[in-house]
């Protein structure tokens, strides 16, 4: 029961889906940093937008306003009117360089705006899997517990009335011995250290009486003589 029990704990601790869900978790990691550092991106330039915006805006308001005192016959000095005619083609001149400005930075931003979205729909993927396979993890998991408190619950009535002193020794060759504090004795073998005993040995083991606790000499474990154990 004790090996059926480590088993168990063995396979809980192992469920494939757990190994999955933590590389899973890792990537999902970096695409966070991905989605966060794209964010950024998608921010700056469209402040930088917002900013050429403003000033093409702020450009055009001039243009009309130079335009419409022109055409309102309000500059009537030739020196000021052509001066204001010049200043209307550098007007035009730095709006078409905005505008083109403009263009780039939109551009830029439908282009890190893809990035964005196409690293937001990675991280909704990933956790779409991560919710499947926690689930199955968590099924499996919740099966193999069961089965742990059914071997538990089994081996409460099987310990009764054993010496304590014994069970100590038992507890403690467990966890020396990779679980296997006792062994049984097989066809002159033991099973925990898989070697042969020798006929000197069997010999002593043979006359020793049955509730006195035998070892193997070679691992130190436990053996428990039965009807195969040949001797």
């Amino acid at each position: 029961m004790d090996a059926r029990a480590d088993q168990l704990r063995h396979q809980r601790a192992t469920i494939p889906e757990t190994a999955e869900i933590n590389a899973l978790r890792t990537s999902r990691t970096d695409l966070d940093n991905r989605a966060r550092d794209a964010r950024i991106v998608v921010d700056d330039l469209t402040a930088e937008q917002e900013k050429v915006d403003a000033d093409v805006e702020q450009v055009k308001t001039r243009r009309k306003r130079d335009r419409d005192r022109m055409d309102q016959g309000l500059i009537s000095n030739p020196k000021d009117l052509e001066r204001m005619t010049h200043e209307l083609e550098s007007l035009e001149r730095r709006i078409s360089t905005l505008e083109d400005e403009e263009l780039e930075v939109m551009a830029r931003l439908e282009d890190a705006q893809r990035d964005l979205d196409g690293v937001v729909a990675q991280v909704a993927d990933a956790d779409e899997k991560l919710a499947a396979l926690t689930a199955t993890r968590d099924e499996k998991a919740s099966a193999i517990d069961a089965q742990l408190v059914d071997v538990e619950a089994q081996r409460g009535p099987s310990v009764e009335g054993l010496p304590t002193d014994l069970l100590a020794l038992y507890d403690k060759l467990r966890a020396q011995k990779n679980g296997v504090g006792a062994a049984e004795l097989r066809q002159r073998r033991c099973t925990g250290c898989q070697l042969g005993i020798d006929n000197a040995e069997l010999a002593v083991i043979k006359s020793t009486p049955a509730d006195t606790v035998v070892r193997c000499e070679e691992c130190s474990r436990i053996l428990v003589r039965t009807a195969e154990s040949g001797l």
